[in-house]
């Protein structure tokens, strides 16, 4: 695949199989295909989840914080020629530790490294920062699945 940095929201719906209101991904601004991408999901206060999840103090859910990251490794994985098309399964957590809260107004930079991939299944290790400081991280593994796979 070509890539002109960043890619958008249009241009990561033409990797991604995700849409509104779970693509989780706003702007990817590096990214070097099947080894590691950077991005970031500009959090604001009128997201769905919002509305259920501690709705006098808005914090954003570890679970999507890790689905996010989950997400752009997605891309770097589906950017490759090899997985253009598939779809990407989170198959497991492991090390996921929430240091900091999210919040809406929040830019929540993303960056995920993949550290394994054998055929269809890889292992990569994300984190997530706001202003510069670590507000989560984990493990995620995954699985590649043709995009017409039950």
């Amino acid at each position: 695949m070509d890539f002109n940095l960043p890619l958008y929201v249009e241009d990561i719906r033409k990797i991604l199989p995700h849409r509104y209101p779970f693509l989780l991904v706003d702007r990817v601004t590096d990214i070097n295909p099947g080894v590691s991408v950077k991005g970031y999901k500009l959090v604001t206060t009128n997201e769905p989840h919002f509305t259920g999840h501690y709705p006098d103090y808005n914090i954003m859910p570890g679970v999507l914080i890790v689905e996010a990251m989950a997400q752009l490794g997605g891309v770097a994985i589906l950017s490759q020629d090899d997985f253009e098309g598939k779809r990407p399964l989170l198959s497991g957590i492991d090390g996921a530790r929430f240091r900091g809260q999210v919040r809406p107004g929040d830019k929540l930079d993303l960056e995920v490294t993949i550290d394994r991939l054998k055929g269809r299944i890889g292992k990569g290790r994300g984190t997530a920062h706001v202003d510069g400081k670590l507000v989560a991280e984990a493990e995620i593994l995954f699985a590649i699945v043709d995009a017409d796979a039950e």
